[in-house]
């Protein structure tokens, strides 16, 4: 295994009632004037008031960019740049699903240095410093409130772009399942995927190590016995708490051990088509994952078992054959879609799928996967989405 070289937010607080900490936090940033960036949602469902009525009632004042998009795009986050440029803030605080959190990362690192966000894509690894930045996830998710990524949409050449380094790993985070319970049923499966394909891709990763292991299957035995529940029923707390850290331990996972052939290939078909990044992955699992298994048995019979649907006992062919099934099984129970049954056009999709794998190849994830694929067998995975 590598050497591994682990980067986390420096503070985390878990638990209900994790955001009455918030002013804490901004305070030992030596924050007096935070910027709070959100999305409408996230203001219409009253979220946003909470966390500003707490920073109120300890005596600070926080402005609002509530203009980030899902799947964020190089336009919607220039707003937010611009209020930093123009303005004296001291702290982003990031809230929403993983999508005003990576809007909030580029905000907090372009208001302070300018440029386009191009500038910041991989392979380039950014270490400068930007804002310091408190990420509160509302979604179990994409574990970006501990990742040191951002993806952003480059809409001139739908392209999404993948940018990497500690500036964009959040400063601190707090991780309160309570801000997820009324999160809808297809946002909740589509998220819910997205973190048990981070755990699964991380454990399978040629970069895994101990530490990431260790994260990576503690997740899946959170996320395994509770994705279906918290889908059929939203309100089931324990079931919420669940999915929340098994979504952070997720993305603590793929931040140490990198995502591989399932994210190289759906980031594609987001910037193409705007299909949500973690209903692609899910899309894409069960192929990528039978593609994966000749390289990589035992390694996926263990995420098997540790999801929870093959017995300590089973061999790894049994392990491995109860897994495909379960990804198949977990599609359809969430209602995850075809591409076509999503809305895309099969010419439209033949037109452009031999670029979509070579934006694959380029990210650099699908060299992570235990199987390396040719440009050719990654449009031959492509097609089967059929």
């Amino acid at each position: 295994m590598s050497i591994q070289s682990i980067v986390l937010p420096r503070m985390m607080q878990i638990g209900s009632g994790a955001c009455e900490k918030l002013p804490e936090f901004v305070r030992a940033m030596g924050g007096s004037k935070p910027l709070l960036v959100t999305d409408k949602m996230m203001v219409q469902l009253g979220y946003a008031e909470q966390v500003l009525s707490v920073l109120r009632e300890a005596g600070i004042v926080a402005d609002v960019y509530d203009d980030t998009v899902p799947e964020p795009t190089a336009s919607s986050i220039m707003g937010g740049v611009a209020m930093v440029q123009n303005g004296s803030y001291d702290v982003v605080i990031a809230l929403g699903g993983g999508s005003p959190i990576d809007s909030a990362k580029a905000i907090a690192v372009m208001g302070k240095f300018g440029g386009t966000i191009r500038d910041y894509c991989f392979p380039r690894l950014v270490s400068e410093k930007g804002l310091p930045l408190i990420a509160i996830p509302t979604t179990a998710g994409t574990g970006s409130e501990c990742t040191k990524v951002t993806v952003i949409t480059d809409e001139a050449n739908s392209e999404k772009l993948l940018c990497v380094g500690t500036a964009f790993m959040p400063t601190a985070a707090i991780i309160d399942y309570t801000l997820s319970l009324s999160v809808p049923p297809r946002t909740t499966a589509d998220t819910g995927i997205d973190a048990l394909t981070h755990a699964i891709e991380a454990y399978v990763s040629r970069k895994a190590g101990l530490y990431s292991d260790s994260q990576a299957l503690a997740a899946m035995r959170l996320i395994g016995p509770n994705l279906r529940t918290v889908y059929h029923d939203g309100g089931n707390r324990a079931a919420r708490e669940a999915m929340m850290l098994g979504s952070t331990l997720a993305g603590i996972a793929f931040n140490n051990a990198s995502v591989a052939l399932v994210h190289g290939m759906s980031r594609p078909i987001g910037a193409f088509f705007h299909v949500p990044h973690g209903l692609s992955n899910a899309m894409l699992l069960p192929a990528v994952t039978a593609y994966s298994i000749p390289a990589a048995a035992e390694r996926y019979a263990d995420c098997a078992r540790a999801i929870g649907v093959a017995a300590a006992g089973d061999d790894t062919d049994t392990a491995n054959r109860k897994l495909l099934d379960e990804l198949v099984a977990l599609n359809r129970e969430l209602k995850v879609p075809t591409l076509a049954e999503f809305g895309v056009q099969k010419a439209d999709f033949d037109a452009v799928v031999e670029i979509m794998a070579e934006q694959a190849l380029a990210s650099g994830s699908p060299g992570n996967n235990p199987r390396i694929p040719a440009k050719e067998e990654i449009v031959a995975i492509y097609r089967e989405l059929w």
